[in-house]
């Protein structure tokens, strides 16, 4: 029987007093299910509901940390993962609902030392997968992480593109060597998939189980707060930042060519002028940009895209 390890569950919280009356109660059974020792942080990002207060009364073994001010996604998980004391660290959404026994299958990946970390399948309200294994591909020279695969037809532990911040499950001491998440990404969108990647370009191996079922409330973090005016702009900026950091030489300069004439110029066309506004974002980032590549290529394992795709993605049959 796989070694079952100790979980530090990180949850971010923004105005989600009702969220997490719904969703601490199935996240605590499925830790008690495991018989382990666990904590619960929560980090509230400067809410203005009574997210706090009814932690405090309701659960006071959880564990509050507070900003001052709204910092977003990245620099809260951040705060958590700093404070975290277990072998685990489990990034978990505040409408995010855990099965009872979404814990017992994801033991044995970690007595791998190179796993980073697994993900299960997140179900939407109406049932269906909203997330799963993800292949790594490209589109021309942007490399995407778009696709699902059914891991029933992989030989062995279905590898997935990236773990998603809903429900990661990741090795804390790898997490905190990588840095946690590359806060250039706030308030949010990405920061995941960049995460991921980092971890893979170390080396490591980023997992998806399917019998690790949970259930999401799309979108009730997010775009219940946010317009899709302020949104686009945001995860386009994010999705550019993403291509120039792990790009590199001649597919770095190619990637650039292609986002102006497929990316850039198409949708302008079509009156969807929030992309230059994306673009003057990405570009302002610049400076934060070169410094998040170097502190990369300063990692001893540190492998290009084109190799993990090959290596890990390409022998994935459909």
């Amino acid at each position: 029987m796989p070694h079952k390890n100790s979980i530090s569950v990180i949850i971010p919280n923004y105005n989600g007093r009702q969220l997490l009356e719904k969703y601490l109660p199935p996240c605590i059974a499925a830790l008690e299910t495991e018989g382990i020792d666990y904590e619960i942080i929560v980090v509230d990002d400067a809410s203005s509901d009574e997210s706090v207060d009814f932690i405090r009364k309701a659960y006071p073994l959880v564990s509050i940390m507070l900003q001052e001010t709204n910092m977003g996604f990245s620099a809260s998980c951040n705060l958590g993962i700093t404070a975290a004391k277990y072998d685990l660290v489990m990034l978990l959404n505040s409408d995010v609902a855990l099965e009872k026994d979404y814990f017992g299958g994801l033991w044995k990946y970690f007595e791998d030392p190179m796993t980073f970390g697994v993900m299960g399948q997140i179900l939407n309200s109406h049932g269906k997968t909203e997330d799963a294994a993800r292949k790594l591909a490209f589109q021309g020279i942007k490399f995407k992480a778009t696709r699902f695969y059914s891991p029933s037809k992989t030989t062995s532990w279905a590898p997935t593109a990236y773990l998603s911040g809903a429900n990661a499950l990741i090795d804390r001491k790898k997490l905190l060597e990588l840095g946690g998440f590359n806060e250039l990404y706030s308030p949010f969108y990405v920061e995941d998939v960049d995460l991921s990647f980092r971890a893979w370009r170390m080396d490591w191996r980023c997992y998806y189980d399917p019998k690790a079922i949970c259930h999401h409330e799309v979108s009730a973090t997010t775009k219940s707060h946010h317009s899709k005016k302020k949104l686009y702009p945001i995860l386009y900026r994010n999705k550019f930042i993403l291509q120039e950091i792990h790009l590199e030489g001649l597919a770095l300069q190619l990637w650039k060519v292609q986002l102006i004439l497929l990316e850039i110029l198409p949708r302008i066309l079509l009156g969807k002028w929030w992309i230059l506004h994306a673009y003057q974002l990405y570009r302002q980032q610049k400076p934060l940009i070169h410094e998040s590549k170097v502190q990369l290529i300063r990692k001893a394992r540190t492998k290009s895209i084109f190799e993990i795709k090959r290596r890990y993605f390409d022998p994935i049959k459909d």
